[in-house]
């Protein structure tokens, strides 16, 4: 590979590196690491164009300030665990171009030693002659509220570990609530087992609190809770009652912060409050689980300016999520395909001179991808167009491809309601089926016409009298 070639102006646009053109003469390459980061530049803008740096914030602002003295406009890392999240902020607010660039893109080529230094110097290579894709990263205000949902995400699990304990701990005492209720945090079960963690074995008196939707019977209730009550298995039970209690209240605090930023949001777009559509926003139910207590589908209405939650299989708190990992500026991609390649579920046809030798997606760890496919998975019941594809698919090609082309489906038409504002134009499963059966008729008919035949269709026979 050449070596740049060094003056005064450093390196010009017109020169090469091993045969390729350099696109961005004022690149520069950081390899980040947990305890130190390695930052080269330009040959020919420094004596010494490698230098190595902490991780300290100072450090950090001593980067930014080294790489805007050499004339660096653009700046390529590796998205290396969380520790180039601070070096980003940084220098993004330093005014650098930063390309957050997939580790799996930028491997080294065989033979080439791998170390630390000779990394960020690669890196540099690579994006000085363009070769690198910078990774989508959305606005600031998303990406404050996809952090605050991740961390909901992990309240929410965090809530159910502590379920699952105090069912254990039931369990070893053979207190069988959860045969007789059917959610022991529901309002009958938590009084059921604070009055256990109280002292009370009046077992008729909390059998008489079970809820009229209840199926068990008092007496039922009543058996299900004599237990051999030891205190090693009341007093796990009670901590991990007060680990739930707390999560809950740190969940209702996330959803507060959650609800002031979509607030905020709507005001930093400036623009005025959009009315309901008419007949009022679809899916507006009673909460249920762990769904936030504030009106979600209002605050993305407002945002968004489109009722998302119109298509199938699409829920308030799904479509919250997928806002938080994608945007509302569906501009970032060039069309519904490339949105589809990026979430990974688009086809990726292995093709060999000229033939197609086999199908496959695309590995992609994406979260919006994952919540597309667990909104295809409820639609398997669905009176809609997309539940009848669903089941189609289901049927000719088993239940994952099926998950795959429904979300694929989904993702369309979340990037075409986007981009357009235009409210989702619903479609019965029945004439879904009617199109699907016409498309297939007019298939047969060309292929007929293909071979020289003509397709007729056979008279009803007349039913008799």
């Amino acid at each position: 590979m050449t070596a740049y070639n060094q003056g005064q102006d450093g390196v010009k646009a017109n020169q090469a590196i091993g045969g390729f053109d350099i696109i961005h003469p004022d690149a520069a390459g950081i390899d980040v690491g947990a305890d130190e980061m390695w930052v080269c530049v330009p040959p020919g803008s420094v004596t010494e164009n490698v230098r190595r740096f902490g991780t300290v914030t100072s450090q950090l602002h001593s980067i930014a300030q080294w790489l805007k003295e050499c004339g660096v406009k653009t700046v390529a890392m590796e998205s290396t665990g969380v520790y180039w999240i601070p070096l980003f902020q940084i220098l993004e607010a330093a005014g650098l171009d930063v390309y957050l660039v997939n580790a799996h893109h930028v491997k080294n080529v065989p033979g080439r030693r791998k170390t630390d230094r000779m990394d960020c110097q690669w890196l540099q290579k690579l994006h000085a002659c363009g070769l690198l894709n910078a990774s989508f990263r959305p606005p600031g205000d998303i990406c404050r509220l996809r952090s605050y949902l991740r961390h909901r995400e992990t309240l929410v699990i965090a809530g159910a570990q502590h379920i699952q304990r105090m069912q254990k701990a039931l369990r070893e005492m053979n207190v069988l609530l959860d045969q007789v209720v059917s959610d022991i945090t529901g309002t009958t079960g938590l009084r059921i087992i604070t009055a256990i963690l109280d002292g009370n074995r009046d077992f008729a008196q909390m059998a008489g609190w079970r809820d009229r939707r209840l199926k068990a019977s008092v007496e039922q209730i009543m058996e299900a809770l004599r237990g051999d009550y030891r205190a090693e298995h009341l007093f796990v039970l009670r901590q991990a009652l007060e680990a739930y209690r707390f999560v809950e209240q740190q969940i209702q605090t996330c959803d507060r912060e959650v609800e002031q930023l979509l607030i905020s949001m709507e005001k930093a777009a400036d623009k005025p409050k959009r009315p309901l559509p008419e007949g009022g926003l679809t899916g507006c139910e009673k909460r249920r689980g762990n769904a936030p207590e504030y009106d979600v589908q209002s605050h993305l209405y407002q945002l968004t300016g489109v009722d998302l939650t119109q298509a199938p299989g699409l829920g308030a708190a799904a479509v919250q999520s997928l806002i938080a990992e994608t945007g509302t500026d569906m501009n970032r991609w060039l069309s519904e395909k490339h949105f589809a390649s990026w979430l990974g579920l688009a086809p990726d046809p292995k093709i060999s001179g000229g033939h197609v030798i086999g199908h496959n997606h695309r590995h992609v760890q994406s979260r919006a991808a994952k919540l597309f496919r667990i909104s295809a998975m409820t639609l398997h019941r669905s009176p809609s167009w997309l539940g009848a594809f669903y089941r189609r698919m289901k049927g000719r090609r088993g239940g994952r491809t099926a998950v795959n082309a429904t979300a694929h489906k989904l993702a369309v038409l979340y990037y075409r309601m986007l981009q357009s504002g235009r409210a989702y134009q619903d479609m019965s499963a029945e004439e879904y089926e009617r199109r699907f059966q016409e498309r297939i008729l007019q298939n047969f008919k060309r292929r007929a016409r293909q071979y020289g035949y003509e397709l007729v269709q056979r008279p009803q026979p007349v039913p008799a009298l």
